[in-house]
This record gives C-alpha cells, sequence and structure tokens, in this order.
C-alpha cells in the first residue's frame, strides 16, 4: 500500500461507526477502532495482547481460525445490552484475522417489543372471541327460553280458540 492508502483506509477505520478488530492466529487482539471500544465498552485500556474472546463473550474467532477463513456470526453481550453482526475474515497474505462488528442492539430491541406487542394482542383477540362465544351462547340461552315460552303461549292461545 501507498502512503495515499494507508492515509484513506486509516481515516475509513476511525471513522466507520461499525467496530473492526484485527487478532492474531490465537486470537489475541493486535488492533481495535474506537467504535469496537465504544460497541463493547472496553475503556481507553490496552487491548494488545488481550483475547478478543473476552469481549465478545463467543468464540467466533477461533471459530474462523480453525475453519481458515470466513465466518457470518450474531451475538450478544448482555452486561452491556449490545447485540452484534460480525463478518470474520483472514486477512490475505497475513496471520491475522479481521472482524467487522455491526451494532444491530436497536434492532434487536425493536424486535422484542414487536413480539411483545404481538403476544399482547393475540391474548386480547383470544379474549375478545371468548367473551363474544359467551355472549353468543347467552343470547342462545334466552332466545330459546323466550322462545318455549312463546310456544307455551301460542298453544294455550290455539287451544283456546279451539274451544270456542
Amino acid at each position: 500500500m501507498n502512503s495515499q492508502e494507508t492515509a484513506e483506509a486509516s481515516a475509513i477505520l476511525r471513522h466507520t461507526p461499525n467496530g473492526v478488530v484485527v487478532v492474531d492466529e490465537e486470537g489475541c487482539i493486535r488492533f481495535v477502532n474506537r467504535a469496537f471500544r465504544k460497541m463493547f465498552c472496553t475503556g481507553e485500556a490496552d487491548l494488545n495482547g488481550r483475547k478478543a474472546a473476552d469481549f465478545l463473550h463467543s468464540d467466533c474467532f477461533e471459530e474462523a481460525i480453525a475453519g481458515g477463513g470466513e465466518l457470518s456470526v450474531r451475538g450478544k453481550v448482555p452486561e452491556h445490552d449490545v447485540h452484534y453482526r460480525a463478518g470474520l475474515f483472514r486477512i490475505e497474505g497475513e496471520d491475522r484475522y479481521c472482524g467487522i462488528f455491526v451494532d444491530i442492539s436497536d434492532e434487536e430491541r425493536a424486535r422484542a417489543e414487536l413480539s411483545v406487542l404481538k403476544r399482547e394482542t393475540l391474548a386480547r383477540a383470544e379474549e375478545v372471541i371468548q367473551r363474544q362465544m359467551q355472549t353468543a351462547q347467552e343470547i342462545a340461552g334466552l332466545l330459546g327460553e323466550t322462545t318455549a315460552e312463546t310456544k307455551v303461549l301460542l298453544t294455550k292461545l290455539a287451544d283456546l280458540l279451539r274451544r270456542e
């Protein structure tokens, strides 16, 4: 890479909203960008040499390294309420692997809220159906009673008219 390309790559890594981490063959961190630090709440401590799995709560890099290639994963870090989707790949010509992490926490929260809304709507619909059935049964019972009373009354009236 020439210096122009290096400067461009550096600017991209600094400003991307996606977390970027580079690890060696043992899964130890060799580089992280600011977005990764923010996403995984690492603070400003030196992460060089630390296991990526400690922050990701996943052995996804170990899987990618063992497989020698690319891997797509989804994961979460419950204590920071972070959900992520990541693409991992081997850096060509190097014994290093790169992971690009996309924060999907808002999507997961929206999905969870939608799931709750669906469950509540279904429960409400079942409640309305139950009440509707109960009301229909009560109406049918009342209709049956009044029909029987009407039949008795009309039968007596018909008998009375026949006697005359």
